[in-house]
């Protein structure tokens, strides 16, 4: 698997990273042994670097990755993990519940040191409270030795400017925002992070199952009309006898200044996949053809957190 160094850091990240989230049950019913299975799966195909949060299966994310990890030699993986989100409607960024939350976090994990620690998804919260409270609560945890390394994570492009114009972090991480349909994390904040030496890092390729051929959630925010180019590109890619999700991945991975794209399943099989499509040349033709159909709704998307973090 190919890598690249996150930001100013001394990691290595691979391209295509493993997104814990679906150890949680997120999306479906997951059984153990098939989320355990999961992850040594992902480590045996190079997708060494693991992306988990506590709100992920309110803490099942955690607990089964620290499960899966037992024995795993700890020099063999690189661990994010992420705080201030519990639950759907559940915030809390404050400095005792930072202190609280990397506590927590080792613990499950199974770790005496967690690589990274993201803020997640601050959009939900004042801004302000993440640069004066949150990010000095990390560092604090940080010189302790407990965290290596710290940043934030979320949607609107908004958020990263207004953080990053008023602190330092070491790295950030974006989702549904580098994909077939929707380019804006390329377009508006990398070159911005790469300026301040900041690592970035992408998540959702298949922004939520919208550019996968598997039915749509009802809880997808994106409008009738992405959904609908999304259904035409899916049949367009099926014609030509590709998987739209194989062109999604291989666009997302293939962008050198996104240091890493990290995608989730509780699936071995999908993930075997990934590392598969991952090591093949992308079909230019075929994505001209599908950005083509895009090209009426690229970069809509939807507007998530409170109005004035968008």
């Amino acid at each position: 698997m190919q890598t690249r160094r996150l930001g100013k850091t001394d990691f290595q990240l691979p391209i295509l990273s493993f997104g814990a989230s679906s150890l949680g049950a997120e999306f479906r019913s997951v059984k153990v042994e098939e989320a355990l299975q999961s992850v040594h799966v992902a480590l045996e195909c190079g997708l060494n670097f693991i992306d988990t949060s506590p709100f992920y299966g309110r803490g099942m994310s955690e607990v089964l990755l620290g499960i899966a990890l037992k024995g795993v030699p700890r020099e063999s993986y690189t661990l994010c993990t992420k705080l201030g989100r519990y639950d759907l409607a559940h915030f809390d960024f404050s400095p005792r519940r930072v202190a609280e939350s990397v506590d927590v976090s080792l613990h499950r994990l199974g770790t005496d040191h967690l690589d990274i620690v993201l803020c997640h998804d601050i959009e939900f919260v004042p801004m302000q409270q993440i640069v004066d409270e949150t990010i000095p609560a990390l560092r604090k945890a940080q010189r302790a030795g407990k965290v290596r390394f710290i940043g934030f994570s979320g949607y609107p492009m908004k958020i990263f400017r207004l953080i990053l114009d008023q602190t330092s972090v070491d790295c950030v991480l974006s989702y549904n925002q580098y994909t077939l349909q929707n380019t804006r994390f390329a377009d508006e904040a990398v070159p911005y992070l790469k300026s301040k030496g900041v690592g970035a890092m992408n998540a959702g390729p298949f922004s939520a199952r919208l550019l996968t051929n598997a039915p749509l959630p009802a809880w997808l925010k994106e409008p009738e009309n992405v959904k609908a180019a999304a259904r035409k590109a899916a049949e367009h890619c099926a014609n030509k006898g590709v998987d739209i999700a194989k062109l999604a991945l291989q666009f997302s991975i293939a962008n050198a200044d996104i240091t890493t794209t990290v995608s989730g399943s509780a699936n071995p099989n999908n993930i075997r996949n990934w590392a598969k499509w991952a090591a093949e040349p992308i079909d230019e033709e075929l994505l001209r053809e599908v950005r083509e159909i895009f090209a009426p709704v690229k970069n809509i998307g939807h507007v998530e957190g409170l109005p004035e973090n968008n």
